[in-house]
């Protein structure tokens, strides 16, 4: 993937920061994406002084003015995008307690943010794909996308409507030289989980250690087969594989990468 150009949305940590850490180890020069300067440019340093190459995009996905500033920027970075992971997304708000507790604006809200954002940079990015016969594009859903909680019926649906356009658009693709494909993460562990594992741990265990909540929620909350969370690492591993000539055989389809959290054969 030497060479190659990628535009990683919402890059500035997490498992986007993974992703384009990653996909930079491997030769290709990556566009790191989020709101917050500092954030974006730290990972584009860190990048640079492990060899690769980086720059940054800034921009909030879910206005006009962020979306064009994202396009206008990944453009001039290296002179256009051959890898598109749409990383951006996430649920709207806090859980609920019931399905029926979420606003229809939070609806609307969850599926602007997690589903027109990618078709904006879709739109934006894979004409001039098409037109070099070679790209990628990567959309991060979720495993809520086939095994949704009640709880985040908006997220859920939301998620769900990314992988139907993941499998519409490789046949917009069909035999173009460009794929589309996608990755359902499970419960993958970034430090902003930690305050939900010390809340979990000190109402179920009676205690704030954080790995208590952990170990509370894997065996009673997420019900995997696998027995640790995963990492960032985990989707990144994916992405790049996705992103790499391996992968040419391979259009429409949706990982799905959650320890064996979903109790489905979807």
């Amino acid at each position: 993937m030497k060479e190659r150009r990628a535009l990683v949305t919402g890059s500035s940590s997490g498992i986007g920061a993974e992703i384009a850490r990653m996909l930079a180890a491997e030769g290709v020069r990556v566009v790191i994406h989020g709101r917050d300067q500092a954030r974006v440019q730290a990972v584009a340093r860190e990048i640079e002084t492990a060899g690769g190459q980086a720059a940054t995009a800034l921009g909030d996905l879910t206005t006009d003015e962020g979306i064009t500033a994202t396009i206008e920027a990944a453009r001039q970075a290296f002179g256009g995008i051959d890898i598109l992971v749409n990383n951006v997304g996430g649920s709207a708000s806090v859980a609920h307690s019931t399905w029926f507790d979420a606003s229809l604006d939070e609806w609307g809200e969850s599926y602007r943010h997690n589903t027109l954002a990618a078709v904006r940079l879709i739109q934006a990015f894979v004409p001039g794909m098409r037109e070099r016969r070679w790209g990628r594009v990567i959309q991060i859903s979720s495993r809520n996308a086939i095994s949704p909680h009640a709880q985040f019926g908006a997220y859920a649906a939301a998620k769900a409507a990314l992988n139907n356009l993941t499998l519409s658009l490789s046949k917009a693709l069909a035999g173009t030289g460009v794929t589309s494909n996608g990755v359902m993460p499970g419960l993958i562990y970034t430090p902003q989980l930690d305050s939900w594992f010390v809340e979990v741990a000190q109402k179920q265990v009676g205690t704030a250690e954080p790995r208590a909540g952990q170990a509370y929620v894997l065996k009673n909350v997420v019900h995997q087969t696998v027995e640790r969370l995963g990492q960032p690492r985990d989707i990144a591993a994916a992405v790049c594989y996705l992103a790499s000539p391996l992968s040419d055989f391979m259009t429409g389809t949706t990982l799905r990468i959650d320890g064996g959290a979903t109790p489905t054969v979807g």
